[in-house]
């Protein structure tokens, strides 16, 4: 018996697309559930119309002890066989291809809709319509029982934050199950990159979630410029490095000095403001946007930086270090925020592997994973980033976790800042090869970005799937309200500060 035909790969690696493995429903759902059981990961699934009424679906997988990714794809029509009963990361995925797509994803547990919009491809099944299984209105989960109560929150909230809907199950102060409705920030915005590339698809990659800005750029041009045969000149993939680790150290900064003002302990939650300001305005000062706009283009680099103005950075991060040392360690060293944030919110280990977590999320809960060492691209193939992890799983682990990314990206920083390869930023890189794809992985700040992109016979875009880092994590977060008091839930959703737009793509 012949052994059927594999397809792994490593990060931005380019393929052919008739490379794909090609196998019946049953299979494809076997080799999934088993590769995951195995401890592989599922980093994203998706839809795409084939011929007539058929849809191709595709699945990534990492094994990211041996840094090698694999794809495989089934064709399918109007109905397949559900795969998250026995892989629960496939869950949310098959919601969205059930959208999107028009397909039934028969024996999925809890089957409802994940966003508004309308569906893409040929399938006859709509999730939205009356008369389907799911009807028209959202099932929310409920509980029935003296004392038993519902609380809703949002989707329009009282501060400044993006919209998503919050619906607590609770006795008493004790939540029993959290149900999060996101799909509020639909954008549209995978359907709006078919076609592409042109003038504005790198904007509208920049606009996949505005604070992780740069780390969905360098998704994107890693994955054209792999497509495009373009080597990026080293200097260029430096600059791109120290844009992402800047990109990292705001948001660290920013949430640790949120977590603290959740808890009313404000000297650090002022530090960690004016600080994330200041490291905010070191990416204006190398591209001129706080948030890293226009920096990254496919073949390196936009923009550069002389000797005086890397000295300068230094200097800044260093002050940085200064203030931040000294703001972090009043918060852990106080036995009020200690208590707080102890045993709050916790996510056990085997829960976070179940979910297939990524990013500060999944290393609080002790999973060893990070894409700048297990799918090492650009700078990274040649300076490490050490791994840093927490056993606890619960907020005060996602805190330290931040602290010491924090500390291992300023030491970073500093270093590319002191070492930058000369030579030019960017490369020429003309337009994608025909009938290739390829699967692009980046560690942003709150976890693996997941680009993967598929090209037509006149190579343009016929598939651009992104899946943030928030898709994988905001089901953490309904798990660490169960057995809390209600009054945790905004020190807990802090603790993850998951992306609604991120989401909602």
């Amino acid at each position: 018996m012949r052994p059927e035909r594999q397809l792994e790969l490593r990060n931005a690696q380019t393929f052919a697309r008739e490379e794909i493995p090609a196998l019946n429903v049953v299979r494809f759902r076997e080799r999934v559930a088993t590769r995951v059981a195995l401890g592989w990961r599922l980093v994203t699934f998706f839809g795409l119309p084939a011929e007539g009424t058929a849809v191709e679906l595709v699945a990534v997988l990492a094994d990211d002890a041996e840094a090698r990714l694999e794809l495989l794809r089934t064709e399918v029509e109007i109905r397949f066989p559900s795969l998250t009963p026995d892989c629960v990361q496939a869950s949310r995925f098959e919601r969205e291809i059930c959208e999107q797509m028009g397909l039934l994803p028969e024996g999925h547990p809890w089957l409802k809709p994940l966003r508004s919009h309308a569906r893409w491809g040929p399938g006859p099944f709509d999730l939205h319509a009356e008369g389907t299984p799911i009807g028209a209105d959202h099932p929310f989960f409920s509980m029935q029982g003296e004392e038993v109560h519902e609380v809703a929150v949002g989707p329009v909230h009282a501060g400044i934050i993006e919209p998503g809907h919050f619906r607590f199950q609770c006795h008493g102060e004790t939540v029993y199950n959290l149900e999060i409705m996101l799909g509020y920030q639909h954008r549209g915005l995978e359907r709006l990159l078919e076609g592409g590339p042109d003038a504005r698809t790198p904007f509208l990659v920049e606009a996949a979630a505005g604070d992780t800005t740069v780390g969905h750029a360098i998704a994107y041009a890693q994955a054209v410029e792999q497509l495009a045969g373009c080597a990026v000149p080293p200097r260029g993939q430096a600059l791109r490095a120290l844009a992402l680790e800047l990109e990292r150290l705001a948001n660290h900064t920013g949430d640790l000095g949120a977590l603290a003002g959740d808890v009313a302990f404000l000297p650090t939650a002022s530090f960690c403001g004016r600080l994330r300001g200041s490291l905010l305005n070191l990416t204006a000062d190398l591209c001129g946007s706080r948030l890293g706009r226009g920096l990254v283009r496919p073949g390196g680099t936009a923009f550069d930086l002389d000797a005086d103005e890397a000295a300068r950075m230094r200097q800044g991060l260093e002050e940085a270090e200064r203030g931040l040392r000294g703001a972090v360690a009043l918060f852990f060293a106080s036995g009020s925020v200690q208590a707080r944030l102890e045993d709050t919110g916790i996510v056990a280990g085997d829960v976070a592997t179940e979910l297939g977590l990524v990013g500060p999320a999944a290393r609080a809960c002790g999973l060893r994973r990070d894409v700048r060492h297990d799918h090492p691209t650009g700078h990274y193939r040649l300076a490490q980033i050490a791994t840093v992890t927490a056993p606890d799983g619960d907020v005060h682990a996602r805190a330290t976790v931040r602290w010491l990314e924090i500390q291992r990206s300023l030491d970073f920083a500093r270093t590319l800042l002191a070492e930058l390869p000369a030579g030019p930023t960017r490369a020429p890189c003309g337009r994608p090869g025909p009938g290739l794809g390829v699967v692009s992985l980046v560690e942003g700040w709150r976890g693996e970005i997941a680009h993967v992109l598929l090209t037509d016979g006149a190579g343009a875009f016929e598939r651009f799937k992104i899946t943030d880092p928030s898709f994988h994590n905001w089901p953490a977060l309904e798990m660490a309200l169960r057995g809390q008091a209600i009054s945790d839930f905004p020190l807990i959703n802090k603790s993850f500060n998951l992306s609604y737009a991120g989401h909602d793509l």
